[in-house]
């Protein structure tokens, strides 16, 4: 049985506090990225940054479900729909996550060369796998990039509804205290 007071472990805290500061960061980039020019010193760097920072987050995504997993995480408190509704949030971040890495790389790849994920090692192309993949996927990232912000914005408004009207230990939970 699950324990609602019990606080998430330190690495669940420390990975969804470094997610949700790099989701925003990736995002304020991205908005920032759309309006570079061929001429900016920031036009090759800037996407470079994004994707290996985007690629990392992947992989720490993908580390985060199976820790959730393996670990388990506490009860969520709150009224049944309170509960059902922060379950279903939960899911869909990660499908909105996932769509966003897969739209990422169908953007990045399509002209067949590999992400250098920060010069470290190297993401192999797919290359074009559909017509005007790049355009599409770029569409679907743009979407997903903005439902995602709204998302996480609403998600922190139900954790701060829960500490300050519920007066229960949904954020302490998420913070590492009880």
């Amino acid at each position: 049985m699950k324990n609602a007071s019990k606080p998430y472990d330190w690495l669940s805290i420390t990975i969804h506090w470094l997610s949700a500061v790099v989701i925003i960061g990736l995002f304020a980039v991205g908005l920032w990225m759309v309006d570079l020019n061929y001429y900016s010193q920031w036009y090759k760097p800037a996407p470079h940054w994004h994707k290996s920072a985007g690629l990392c987050l992947a992989f720490v995504t993908l580390f985060r479900l199976v820790w959730k997993t393996l670990k388990g995480h506490p009860a969520i408190e709150g009224a049944r729909w309170e509960q059902v509704g922060a379950k279903l949030a939960h899911w869909v971040i990660y499908v909105m996550l996932f769509g966003l890495f897969i739209s990422g790389y169908l953007i990045s790849t399509a002209d067949g060369r590999a992400i250098e994920v920060f010069n470290w090692f190297s993401v192999p192309a797919a290359g074009e796998l559909f017509p005007n993949q790049a355009d599409i996927a770029g569409e679907v990232h743009y979407y997903l990039a903005f439902g995602l912000i709204g998302l996480a914005a609403l998600h922190a408004l139900a954790a701060l509804k829960h500490h300050y009207i519920n007066k229960d230990n949904t954020l302490k939970k998420m913070l590492g205290v009880k």
